[in-house]
């Protein structure tokens, strides 16, 4: 990745037309040959980019850009269509190139797939005598999370979210709509779990008579000891 910090202006033309002025920014061209310009701010967003396939080049300097103190122009045109991105460098302050290699990506924790597993193991936080029959049980419109049974031997349908909004409440009431009609597992009580669960999916939970469940990954995982804690 070579990355250039200069005082610079640029030009986009193409799908739309943008025009970014002359400032300080950090230049960004990668492997892939990918060109983004970023700001100090604005997060992870770069103000302008061109993704590949694109080709960057160095064009030759007009009279005129040359009088506005320009010293270099970078060309960066996308190989299939006309979209163009000039930038216009008037002072280099830093330019360095650094060899990456591969990146194995980013590695999510406490996705929905480890609460579920986790849930799984741990099946009496559901409360005690509740057992596991299966995850992943699957419907005629898609997988629930968790079937289990209650210390009465009834069965237990589990949703399980990270963030629990409305949309997953009403997907769990489709599911014990249909497991409900089943002779063999009706009557189905359903759970919204999730590691937050928003006010209003809450109110609607309750409201259809599923219980809402808050999970705690990190001691789900082991990684707290709940003894230390006051609440």
């Amino acid at each position: 990745m070579r990355v250039v910090i200069a005082r610079c202006a640029a030009r986009y033309t193409g799908r739309l037309s943008a025009h970014l002025p002359l400032a300080t920014r950090a230049i960004m061209v990668k492997a892939d040959g990918s060109v983004l310009l970023h700001s100090d701010g604005g997060s992870y967003k770069p103000l302008n980019w061109m993704s590949p396939p694109c080709t960057l080049r160095s064009s030759s300097l007009t009279e005129e850009a040359a009088e506005r103190g320009v010293t270099e122009v970078w060309v960066v045109q996308h190989d299939k269509t006309d979209d163009r991105l000039e930038i216009e460098l008037h002072e280099v302050l830093s330019d360095t190139e650094h060899e990456l290699g591969v990146d194995p990506g980013l590695v999510k924790d406490g996705v929905e797939a480890h609460l579920q597993e986790l849930l799984a193991a741990q099946i009496t936080l559901l409360g005690d005598g509740h057992t596991l029959v299966r995850r992943e049980y699957m419907t005629a419109i898609g997988p629930v999370d968790i079937l289990a049974r209650d210390s009465a031997g009834a069965s237990v349908a589990i949703e399980i979210k990270r963030r629990g909004e409305i949309d997953g409440v009403e997907q769990l009431t489709r599911y014990l709509e249909l497991m409900n009609r089943d002779p063999l597992l009706a009557p189905v009580q359903g759970v919204f779990a999730a590691q937050e669960i928003k006010p209003q999916a809450r109110v609607l939970a309750e409201d259809r008579g599923i219980r809402c469940l808050l999970l705690d990954y990190e001691a789900m995982k082991g990684d707290v000891d709940l003894s230390d804690r006051l609440f």
